[in-house]
C-alpha cells in the first residue's frame, strides 16, 4: 500500500486521525503499524508545518504529577526504540537534565517531586550546591541551592522527528492527504459515522481529533468545544560557547521558563516563554523579552555572555489550561460521541507526543488504556469556562492558565 495518495483513491477509512504534528502522525503510525486497519491522516498544509517542526524537542520525565512522569518516561523509551520499529530513528540523545533550586521552598518541593519520581521508576537524584559546583555543568558557581538530576533526560531536533514519523507513516501504509483540511463530523446515534473534508466526505467509524494550537478550532468543527489554545515561545541558538557544550547537561530554571540544551556547531539552544504574554497566536519574535531573558541566562550561565547568536524564531505552540493532556471523547451538548477520541499533549509535543499517541491508538482500537490513568484526563474535567477541576502540572513552561482568545 502506497502513502500520500490522491483522494480519487477511495472515500472510506478504518480511522481518520486530523492533525499531521507530532501527535497525529504517530497515533496514525502506531495504528497502522503490524494492523490491517485502513488509517487516512488529514494534514491541512503539510507534515510538520507547524510546532512540530520548530520545538526545542525537550524530553524529560522529571515531571511534577504522576501523568506528567508516566507520560515522559513512556516517550523516551520509545524515542529509544524508534529505530527498531521503523525505517528512522528520532535521533533521541540522553543528555541528562538539571532542574535547579534557588529558594528553601523550590528545595523542598524538589524532594518532595524526587520522592514521587522515584516511586514510579525515574533515574533522579538530589544534588546539592556543593556538589553542583564540582561538577562541570557550566553554572555560576554558588548560583543555586542544589537540584534534582536525571541522567536518562535528553532531547531531539524537531526536524529529525518529523523525517522519522514521515518514514513511518510510508512504512505502515498511512495514507497521508496534505493540504486536506477537515471541516466537520458526520453522527448518528451519538456515534460518528464520517468526516467532512476540503477535498470531500470520507466514510468512517473512529475518529481521532489532534491540532495542536489548533485543536479548539478542530473541536469546534467537530462540533464541540475543545479548551485548547496557542502561545508564543521563543527559541535561540548561540555561537559557539568557549567549552563543549555536549559535556554540559540540560538545565531547565522553572521559575523563569528558561530551559537549554546542546544546540548545532557548538552552540547553546535556549528557549523562553513570557509568563505575562496575553495567549493568542504568535510567530513575531519578541525582542524586548528576549533581552530580558538573556539577563536571566546569562546570571546562570557565564559562558553565554556576550555571545552573538546563530539563530532565533518564534512558534505559537499549544496549551490546556492545567498543562495536562486530553485524551478521551469529544464532548458535544448531547454528550460524548462514540468512536471519538481527542489527544492533545497540552504543551509537551515532544515530551509527551509518543506517550500521549499510544494511548490514543489504544483507546482507537481497544477503547482503553492498561498503562495511564485516563480518569481525571478527559474533557469532563472542564467547566463551561475551561477551567478544570484539577491542579495543574507544575513543572510547565508559564503557559497562560486563560483561554480568552482561544477561537470558537
Amino acid at each position: 500500500m502506497s502513502a500520500f495518495r490522491s483522494m480519487t483513491s477511495f472515500r472510506n477509512a478504518d480511522v481518520v486521525v486530523v492533525g499531521g504534528g507530532t501527535v497525529g502522525a504517530w497515533t496514525a503510525a502506531l495504528l497502522a503499524e503490524n494492523s490491517t486497519l485502513e488509517v487516512v491522516l488529514l494534514e491541512a498544509r503539510t507534515l510538520g508545518d507547524g510546532a512540530s517542526s520548530r520545538a526545542a524537542g525537550m524530553v524529560r520525565a522529571q515531571g511534577g504529577t504522576e501523568t506528567a512522569i508516566r507520560l515522559g518516561l513512556r516517550s523516551q523509551e520509545f524515542y529509544s526504540e524508534s529505530g527498531e520499529r521503523f525505517p528512522l530513528d528520532c535521533g533521541f540523545v540522553r543528555q541528562g537534565y538539571l532542574m535547579p533550586c534557588f529558594t528553601p521552598g523550590e528545595v523542598a518541593q524538589a524532594h518532595d517531586r524526587i520522592a514521587l519520581q522515584q516511586s514510579l521508576g525515574l533515574d533522579v537524584e538530589w544534588l546539592s550546591g556543593d556538589d553542583i559546583d564540582s561538577r562541570a555543568t557550566g553554572l555560576a558557581p554558588g548560583s543555586t541551592l542544589g537540584a534534582s538530576y536525571a541522567p536518562g533526560d535528553g532531547y531531539l531536533d524537531a526536524p529529525r522527528n518529523v523525517l522519522a514519523y514521515t518514514a513511518a507513516l510510508t512504512a505502515t501504509g498511512v495514507d497521508v492527504r496534505e493540504r486536506c483540511a477537515f471541516t466537520g463530523l458526520r453522527t448518528s446515534g451519538g456515534r460518528v459515522v464520517g468526516v467532512n473534508t476540503s477535498e470531500g466526505p470520507i466514510d468512517t467509524g473512529r475518529v481521532v481529533l489532534t491540532g495542536g494550537p489548533q485543536l479548539a478550532e478542530v473541536g469546534a468543527r467537530a462540533g464541540g468545544r475543545i479548551p485548547a489554545g496557542g502561545a508564543r515561545h521563543q527559541v535561540v541558538v548561540t555561537a559557539p560557547l568557549p567549552l563543549d557544550v555536549h559535556e554540559l547537561p540540560m538545565v531547565f530554571d522553572v521559575t523563569s521558563g528558561i530551559y537549554w540544551r546542546p544546540g548545532e556547531a557548538g552552540g547553546l539552544l535556549w528557549g523562553m516563554s513570557n509568563p505575562d504574554e496575553s495567549p493568542g497566536p504568535a510567530i513575531d519574535f519578541d525582542t524586548a523579552y528576549f533581552l530580558t531573558a538573556q539577563k536571566r541566562i546569562e546570571a546562570l550561565l557565564p559562558s553565554v555572555v556576550g555571545l552573538g547568536l546563530r539563530r532565533s524564531w518564534a512558534a505559537t505552540i499549544d496549551y490546556t489550561p492545567d498543562h495536562l493532556p486530553i485524551l478521551g471523547p469529544l464532548l458535544t451538548d448531547d454528550g460524548p460521541v462514540q468512536g471519538t477520541v481527542v489527544a492533545s499533549a497540552a504543551g509537551h509535543g515532544m515530551m509527551w507526543g509518543p506517550a500521549v499517541a499510544q494511548v490514543a491508538a489504544e483507546l482507537t482500537k481497544f477503547g482503553e488504556c492498561d498503562w495511564l490513568d485516563l480518569t481525571d484526563l478527559g474533557l469532563d474535567r472542564f467547566d463551561a469556562d475551561g477551567n478544570s477541576r484539577l491542579a495543574p502540572e507544575p513543572i510547565s513552561l508559564p503557559f497562560p492558565e486563560t483561554l480568552e482568545k482561544i477561537s470558537s
